[in-house]
């Protein structure tokens, strides 16, 4: 896809066939990734994926998706489940460099090259807003960041919110009221700062 620096998913993924089955009431994939893409990447981004690694990342997450799409119980439930994917992929993603790691495999000779395009949670990084809310999350505690993006960021309900992260929906609600009280005091403490200065 232009402008995401991300062109790994194979063609005919995107543009083969497209039916989840008879029973589901999805869209087609092609039409899946397109509307998803940009949620995905920031997703992944989030969860702590290197710049080096994301196209491949998004790409296996994608692919997994392509793969999945007929298992789908809850058609209304599509992002949250995408979520979910994109969290197993991201952990899998982790592991996997944690063993190249210990096995003493140096990483690929190419990741401290610059992408030749920025992508766009790079671009939007530019923002000094995005900048103090990236800041602001990271004081959050990982239960209670990714409840509160999900919620906040990426404006999922938090049923929605509850299935993607597989927790019971009170702790969901609970997570979420205690990330917005621990946001809001970092906030203020941004606030009281910026006037000292």
């Amino acid at each position: 896809m232009a402008g995401h620096g991300f062109h790994a998913v194979p063609l005919s993924i995107v543009k083969g066939d497209p039916s989840p089955g008879p029973t589901l009431m999805l869209p087609p994939f092609q039409t899946i990734y397109r509307q998803y893409f940009d949620f995905v990447w920031a997703s992944a981004r989030r969860l702590g994926v290197p710049s080096e690694a994301m196209d491949d990342v998004v790409q296996e997450i994608f692919v997994v998706i392509h793969t999945k799409m007929h298992s789908i119980e809850k058609p209304d439930a599509l992002r949250s489940w995408i979520y979910g994917v994109v969290r197993r992929t991201v952990s899998g993603h982790r592991r996997s460099r944690r063993a190249e790691v210990s096995n003493g495999r140096s990483l690929d000779a190419g990741t401290d090259a610059e992408s030749p395009e920025p992508t766009p949670f790079e671009h939007t990084e530019r923002n000094a807003d995005l900048e103090l809310l990236s800041t602001l999350l990271n004081e959050l505690d990982e239960p209670k960041r990714e409840v509160f993006a999900l919620v906040e960021v990426d404006e999922l309900t938090v049923p929605e919110a509850a299935e993607a992260l597989q927790i019971p929906l009170n702790t969901a609600y609970s997570r979420l009221r205690a990330a917005r009280q621990a946001f809001e005091a970092a906030l203020g403490r941004h606030e009281a700062r910026n006037k000292g200065k």
